[in-house]
């Protein structure tokens, strides 16, 4: 890399320039990583290019935290498809010391859980040990670090992104770190003055290492000397300290010991730009909270303390959640899993594959709107769409295929809000008979086609059943409800079904209903009422006009005349 790339910002989406405009962000990044592998050795020339995301294991591992993986996976897929080989590793930082008790946390089945429904004790004895020193509370896996670490996998796992889970416990104990750990030491008066620059705490005495005590177990940031430059086994001596939790302090137990390089850990901003190092990262996406903190002093290490070139940097813009920030405390998460209850992958893929300089809200409650953005977007993929701009075409052309794994002209997708319609029957032929009906499945359709069309029936009635919305009601096909109307509702119901037997849209009808009462005289709220009670046997439900809308015509014209 050339000088004027030292110390790029991360913002690399929003630099303006003479660079190649590419209809898709992610070819920008590897433009630039492309630059960075360009300077390697001719023995490196062939060695793969390795993308990193990583994480403490605190609270819970939500939707959110897939951000990362999300933009490093589509810069992977852009260099892959350019003919490199790519390595995605996202590395859990599992010697981190547990500094609070997380208020909720997750089963390895994406189960949100209080404290008191598991073995809370074995995280409130452990407070200032590594994650990976701490028993798991539910009792699964290995320890509270290893679960967490699953949950991650396994969120990679359902949106097909193939990582590598380094834990960074393991770095240390298998001797990964010895090299750079001992390297900051013997440099750390040179460490100090650049971390200096970054934080007010760093003094005369302060040494970049954090052992683990042999007697408490706790991690403590007080080293009393270090003894790296013998021939024998590198060792810093210290004293187990108090350790600072934020609000709240964990006490030492004041034992005087000595541990390997393999029984600690560095501060964090030397253990990142160390795993950049042992890891040989060339690109890495993080949050904007990194962006103005932590990343400006791991490329002054990486530079002036470990003498490495740092990756290839890019912040992505924090999303939220039905427009509050992701919070476990406050209960404001929700899981991979449960996001692939309501959507397809590929729904979800496509969400990430947007501009990652922009904020943007994942709202569950208007998920049917991204729903119908994927299905535009696919439509003109498959040059369906007459009125695309020519950025959407240019788009959907270089992305859709990193979206969707095997693209298939022949695919069907049945609007969701009328899947959420179908999915008030339970009746799966009924489903099919009436998308049929409808002009959503054509008579020609494969089979595979139309499986994969009614799975997002399931999808969107779990869609109103969470968020209890208008599509949230049993639709009574069967059998008409019990009811008894006065004559004038009776005449005012087959009215009804005659203009609606017409072919009216939403607004018509819904228009219809109200003037169709005021005509006979009817309360409106009794005629809706009548609706509801025809149809959900209920005395409210949805918007009576958009349903109706809806469902097959024949079958609401015939139910308005109570004949079937």
């Amino acid at each position: 890399m050339s000088d004027d790339d030292a110390g790029r910002s991360p913002y690399t989406l929003q630099q303006e320039g003479d660079e190649t405009r590419h209809a898709f962000w992610a070819d920008t990044v590897a433009d630039r990583v492309e630059e960075r592998v360009a300077d390697r050795d001719a023995d490196e020339e062939d060695a793969e290019i390795v993308i990193k995301g990583g994480i403490s294991p605190s609270g819970v591992p939500h939707l959110g935290n897939v951000n990362e993986i999300m933009r490093g996976y589509f810069v992977a897929e852009v260099l892959r498809d350019r003919g490199y080989e790519v390595r995605q590793v996202f590395t859990a930082d599992d010697r981190d010391p547990l500094r609070k008790l997380p208020r909720t946390l997750c089963t390895l089945d994406g189960e949100l859980v209080d404290l008191g429904e598991v073995d809370a004790g074995a995280l409130g004895r452990n407070l200032g040990h590594p994650y990976t020193d701490i028993p798991d509370p539910f009792g699964c896996c290995d320890s509270y670090g290893d679960h967490f670490s699953q949950i991650i996998q396994d969120s990679a796992d359902a949106v097909d992104v193939p990582i590598d889970m380094v834990s960074t416990t393991d770095l240390y104990e298998d001797g990964e770190f010895d090299e750079v750990t001992r390297h900051v030491l013997e440099n750390r008066d040179r460490a100090r003055e650049v971390l200096a620059e970054y934080q007010d705490k760093v003094d005369e005495d302060y040494v970049p290492f954090n052992p683990i005590c042999e007697n408490c177990g706790k991690i403590t940031e007080t080293v009393t000397n270090v003894d790296v430059n013998g021939d024998g086994t590198p060792t810093v001596d210290y004293r187990c300290t108090d350790l600072d939790a934020g609000d709240s302090t964990i006490d030492g137990c004041g034992h005087e010991g000595t541990a390997t390089l393999r029984e600690g850990k560095m501060p964090w901003r030397f253990e990142w730009p160390a795993q950049w190092q042992v890891l040989g990262v060339d690109f890495e996406p993080f949050g904007k909270d990194h962006a103005e903190g932590s990343w400006p002093s791991g490329d002054d290490v990486a530079r002036n303390v470990l003498e490495i070139e740092p990756p290839v940097p890019m912040v992505y813009e924090w999303f939220t959640l039905d427009g509050e920030p992701f919070s476990s405390s406050e209960g404001n998460v929700i899981l991979v899993s449960d996001v692939l209850e309501l959507l397809e992958p590929e729904v979800l893929r496509y969400f990430f594959a947007k501009d990652p300089s922009r904020a943007r809200d994942f709202s569950i409650e208007r998920l049917d709107q991204l729903v119908d953005e994927f299905d535009r977007f696919e439509a003109i993929y498959f040059d369906e769409v007459a009125e695309a701009t020519e950025d959407e075409q240019a788009f959907a052309e270089r992305v859709y295929p990193f979206v969707v794994e095997d693209p298939r002209e022949e695919r069907i997708r049945l609007p969701y809000t009328f899947a959420a319609v179908l999915g008030m029957t339970d009746d799966p032929d009924l489903r099919e008979e009436i998308a049929r009906r409808e002009g959503h499945i054509p008579d020609d359709a494969p089979e595979w086609a139309v499986e994969d069309a009614l799975a997002r029936v399931e999808r969107a009635r779990n869609w109103a059943r969470r968020t209890e919305n208008e599509f949230d009601y049993e639709l009574k096909r069967t059998a008409i409800p019990d009811h008894e109307f006065d004559a004038a509702t009776e005449e005012a119901l087959a009215e009804l079904a005659e203009f609606i037997e017409e072919g009216h849209g939403a607004e018509e009808i819904q228009g219809e209903i109200y003037e169709t009462a005021k005509r006979h005289d009817v309360d409106v709220g009794e005629f809706f009422g009548a609706g509801y009670r025809l149809f959900f046997d209920e005395e409210q439900g949805p918007q009576l006009g958009p349903f109706l809308a809806k469902v097959d015509r024949e079958f609401v014209v015939e139910r308005l005349r109570r004949e079937r």
